[in-house]
């Protein structure tokens, strides 16, 4: 892994805000087509199931997915970012996807302090990387890494 350039806090906040835009252009559409135009400025956190299933049951899904078979999120494609297992260098698992991906829930509790942490780390890791012992890599190969398909 020494040869390989960690990806800091910048360059990853900008493929989350990349990510946060393409989901907002997907769901926003559907639903304000469900529960009307009020659903931006009504106070209630959750307005719904299907509030429940498109902000958050699909996007965990689409995000594990990508993952699992590009090891990326599109805003990690675009920036030239790939998430590789800590230890090796290569796939993580698809094990280590899920598990990441419910870390980013414990890092962003605290405000948000976990991923923060990437500006400090020395690997450049967030602390749903340490959970599921995954890093975030610069990506000098074209074709990305998949996760493995084993749980």
């Amino acid at each position: 892994m020494s040869e390989k350039e960690y990806a800091g806090f910048w360059i990853r906040a900008g493929a989350t805000i990349i990510d946060s835009i393409l989901l907002l252009i997907i769901i926003m559409p559907i639903l304000i087509s469900i529960y009307g135009a009020g659903y931006i400025f009504n106070e209630a956190f959750v307005q719904g199931f299907w509030d429940i299933l498109f902000s958050y049951i699909l996007p965990a899904i689409a995000v594990i997915l990508f993952w699992a078979y590009k090891s990326a999120t599109p805003g990690k494609m675009v920036t030239k970012l790939t998430i590789v297992d800590a230890k090796t260098g290569g796939k993580p698992s698809t094990k280590q996807c899920i598990i990441r991906y419910f870390g980013y829930y414990l890092s962003v509790i605290p405000l948000f302090l976990g991923m923060i942490w990437v500006a400090f780390d020395k690997r450049k890791q967030g602390w749903h990387d340490k959970l599921a012992n995954t890093v975030v890599i610069r990506n000098s190969n074209p074709e990305p890494v998949a996760c493995e398909q084993k749980a």
